[in-house]
């Protein structure tokens, strides 16, 4: 069974992180979507809400699951019996600093980095660039899922 972690903080997910999504589904027989935890970091969303956020624009999607975690990405592999991490990749800094994890990772343990290009209509969407339209009352509409709704 080819099962593959997509590791982030999603605050929130945004079209980037679904394209990929989406694309590597296709690739695994099952995609756990691992929102890390990390006490250091200040985030917009809940964990609650991020959680949700991911739940239901995947709602009609098996083969994912969507879970938290913390500490190292490889260890949470190794209790999901996952051999597999999906990562996604907007641009060449991307490349250069996702590189640098995937071989750390790859020296930690067996298992493999998988890299998707998002695709260009959408390569240019961060979770900080929707954070900060949203800090200014932008229209951030565009670049996430419906599920991301501020009421």
């Amino acid at each position: 069974m080819k099962k593959a972690i997509f590791p982030g903080s999603f605050d929130p997910i945004t079209l980037g992180h679904v394209d990929i999504i989406e694309r590597g589904v296709h690739l695994f027989d099952e995609l756990i979507i691992a929102i890390g935890i990390n006490s250091d970091k200040k985030y917009m969303f809940s964990l609650e809400e991020r959680m949700t956020f991911i739940e239901k624009t995947f709602k009609h999607e098996p083969k994912i699951k969507v879970v938290t975690y913390q500490g190292l990405t490889v260890n949470f592999c190794k209790t999901q019996k996952a051999n597999f991490i999906l990562r996604g990749l907007r641009n060449p800094a991307d490349f250069e600093f996702e590189k640098a994890i995937a071989h750390t990772n790859r020296k930690l343990s067996e298992i493999d980095t998988v890299f998707l290009l998002t695709s260009s209509g959408k390569s240019y969407i961060s979770s900080s660039i929707v954070r900060d339209v949203i800090r200014n009352d932008g229209d951030y509409t565009g670049l996430v899922p419906d599920s991301v709704r501020i009421k």
